[in-house]
C-alpha cells in the first residue's frame, strides 16, 4: 500500500498511531512499527530523561522507523528537543503550538517534521513554516481538539483544497472502513489514538482501557471551551466540571479544578471517578483490547474489504 505517507516515513501502510500523553510508550510505537505503520512515542507527559529511556528502549526493540509526538506548549522544550537530536529521531510529530519557531531547526537536524492543525489557516502557517506534511485532525478526536469543531469529514477535503502537502487524517478514526472513507476525501494516511489505547501494548491503565471498551455513543463530551477544548470520557470529575461550565465559572477557577495531574491520575493511574479520561468518539466502536498486530491486521483487512465493496458507476 504505497501512498506519499508511505513513502515520507518508509513505512508499510499508511497508519500513524498517535503520541498520546500516558498511552504512548515505547511498547506501543515500537509494536506498531514493528507491524508496519509509524510507531509515536508520546513526550507530552515526559520529562526528558525519561523521553531519552523511552526513545533508547523503542530503537532496542525495532528497526522501523519511528517517531516522537512533541505538544510545542511543553515548559523543557529546549531540553527535549535535544534529546531528540542526540538519541537520532528521525520523525517529529508537533501539536499545540506554531510550528515556525522549530521546523527549522528539527528539519536542519534531518528530521522529517509534521505538524497537526484543525483548521485552513494553520494549515496555511504548517506550508510556510515547511512542514514535511500535516495531521489534519477533526472534532471527532480524543484529548486536545479545534476551537472550530470541525468535523473529519469537513475538515480532510477543506484542507487538501488549499494545501498540496502529504496529509494525515485524524479523529474518528479507528477502523479499516474510516481509514479507506478518510482518504477518499483526499487523505493519504491516518493518525489513529482511541484505538491504540486499548491495545495491550498501551502503557494506559487497564481500568482506563476498559472504560473505553465499554463506551457507548455519546459518552465522550468537548469541554473546557474556556482553556483548551478537550474531549473526555464522561465521569465524576466530568459532571463536576461540566456543571461549574453551566454555572459561568471563570476560567480562573476550571483551571484551578483542574489542577495538575488529573490525567495522569485518570488515565496511568486508573482513577475512574477523579481523573481525566481523554477519549475520542471512535471509542463507541471499540469492544475488545487487542493485541496491536492483531489490531493492524484487522484494520487492513477491513480497508481491503470496503475497497471491494465500493460501487463503481460508469
Amino acid at each position: 500500500m504505497k501512498t506519499r505517507i508511505t513513502s515520507l516515513f518508509g513505512i508499510e501502510y499508511p497508519i500513524i498511531q498517535a503520541g498520546m500523553i500516558w498511552c504512548s510508550g515505547w511498547r506501543l510505537a515500537s509494536a506498531v512499527s514493528n507491524s508496519g505503520g509509524l510507531g509515536l512515542i508520546g513526550a507530552g507527559s515526559m520529562h526528558p530523561e525519561v523521553l531519552r529511556e523511552h526513545i533508547q528502549k523503542c530503537h532496542a526493540a525495532t528497526d522501523k522507523p519511528f517517531g516522537v509526538n512533541l505538544p510545542l506548549l511543553y515548559p523543557q522544550l529546549d531540553d527535549l528537543f535535544t534529546v531528540l537530536t542526540e538519541e537520532k529521531v528521525r520523525i517529529v510529530v508537533t501539536s499545540a503550538g506554531t510550528p515556525a519557531k522549530w521546523t527549522g531547526f528539527l528539519k536542519d537536524k534531518g528530521i522529517t517534521v509534521v505538524h497537526v492543525i484543525a483548521n485552513v489557516k494553520s494549515a496555511l502557517k504548517c506550508e510556510e513554516a515547511g512542514v514535511d506534511a500535516i495531521v489534519a485532525e477533526g472534532f471527532e478526536a480524543g484529548g486536545h481538539n479545534g476551537k472550530e469543531e470541525t468535523t473529519t469529514f469537513t475538515l480532510i477535503p477543506l484542507i487538501r483544497q488549499a494545501t498540496s502537502l502529504p496529509l494525515i487524517a485524524a479523529g474518528g478514526i479507528g477502523t479499516g472502513r474510516g481509514m479507506l472513507a478518510a482518504m477518499v476525501l483526499g487523505a493519504e494516511g491516518v493518525q489513529i489514538g482511541t484505538r491504540f489505547i486499548a491495545t495491550r501494548e498501551s502503557s494506559a491503565h487497564p481500568l482506563f482501557k476498559q472504560r473505553i471498551v465499554e463506551a457507548r455513543d455519546g459518552d465522550t463530551f468537548l469541554s473546557l471551551k474556556q482553556l483548551v477544548p478537550v474531549r473526555l470520557l464522561k465521569n465524576k470529575f466530568f459532571e463536576t466540571l461540566l456543571k461549574m461550565e453551566e454555572e459561568g465559572a471563570s476560567a480562573e477557577a476550571l483551571s484551578t479544578y483542574l489542577g495538575h495531574g488529573r490525567a495522569k491520575t485518570g488515565m496511568f493511574e486508573g482513577s475512574l471517578d477523579e481523573g481525566e479520561l481523554e477519549a475520542g468518539q471512535i471509542a463507541a466502536l471499540i469492544r475488545e483490547v487487542k493485541p496491536v498486530r492483531e489490531l493492524m491486521e484487522d484494520l487492513l483487512s477491513e480497508f481491503r474489504e470496503g475497497l471491494k465493496g465500493i460501487c463503481l458507476i460508469d
